[in-house]
C-alpha cells in the first residue's frame, strides 16, 4: 500500500535527498524543511521504494501538501 508523505506545517523546502527509485526503509531522511530558521526532517514511516517525490529546493509547502509517495 502507498505511503502519501505530507508537510505538517508551512515551511519552505531546505533539502531533497530522496529521488524517485530510490530505497528507502523506515527513519530514512526524505526531506528537510526549514521553518523559522529550523530544520525539520521529514521520515520514512515505512521501507519501500520513492514513487513520486513532489517538492524541490526552495518550494513553500503548506500543512498537508503532499512531498512524497512511497510504494
Amino acid at each position: 500500500m502507498a505511503q502519501t508523505i505530507r508537510a505538517e506545517m508551512v515551511a519552505s523546502v531546505h533539502s531533497v535527498l530522496m529521488a524517485e527509485g530510490d530505497a528507502v526503509v523506515i527513519g530514512d531522511t526524505l526531506v528537510i524543511l526549514e521553518s523559522m530558521k529550523m530544520e525539520i526532517p521529514v521520515l520514512a514511516e515505512e521501507a519501500g521504494v520513492i514513487g513520486e517525490i513532489s517538492v524541490a529546493v526552495g518550494d513553500v509547502v503548506r500543512e498537508g501538501d503532499i512531498i512524497a509517495i512511497v510504494v
